[in-house]
């Protein structure tokens, strides 16, 4: 796909936000919600991990890893987190122990407000992912509970100014915003 295609199918991609209330040790976030975005380029093409850091870096949100997603419960209280499923498919635990089990694959990109638990349940095939942060945004890894300090400075997180997969027409401004 051209730049100019990309762009369009990443508009079009289908998302389907959704709230998760707190879940023991992991907050979630009570006032934004996931953004779980399906086709957001061609899962098929071999380059899937160059397509999400350009786009992403397209938007705003610098990529910083490529990888898979931890398998074990964590979330981020300082950063809010792109994901975008560059090769593979597998299904993720979002909420903590016990949360919503999603299938991901190829193609498809995730929005994790901070505090929102997250763990690789089980892969098929290379899953590789490419993680992206808003700029000014350092993530941490927590498998703890915060205290109400720590709570606090994490619901008073700047909001980014564009959407990962959207920009400054994405989700993440409509939705979040």
């Amino acid at each position: 796909m051209t730049y100019e295609t990309e762009h369009l199918h990443a508009l079009h991609s289908r998302c389907e936000p959704f709230i998760l209330d707190r879940n023991g040790w992991v907050p979630n976030n009570r006032r934004l919600p996931v953004l779980l975005y399906r086709g957001v380029i061609d899962g098929g093409k071999p380059d899937g991990a160059e397509r999400f850091e350009a786009l992403f870096a397209r938007n705003g949100w610098p990529p910083q890893w490529r990888d898979s997603v931890f398998d074990y419960h964590h979330y981020h209280s300082t950063a809010h987190e792109a994901l975008g499923i560059a090769t593979g498919r597998a299904q993720l635990i979002v909420g903590g122990p016990g949360g919503r089990i999603i299938g991901v694959q190829a193609g498809d990109a995730l929005v994790l407000p901070a505090g929102t638990g997250h763990c690789l349940l089980a892969s098929e095939g290379r899953f590789q992912v490419v993680g992206a942060y808003p700029p000014g945004q350092q993530w941490d890894i927590r498998r703890d509970a915060l205290d109400d300090s720590e709570l606090r400075r994490m619901e008073a997180l700047p909001l980014p100014k564009s959407d990962p997969v959207g920009g400054a027409e994405g989700e993440v401004t409509r939705l979040w915003g």
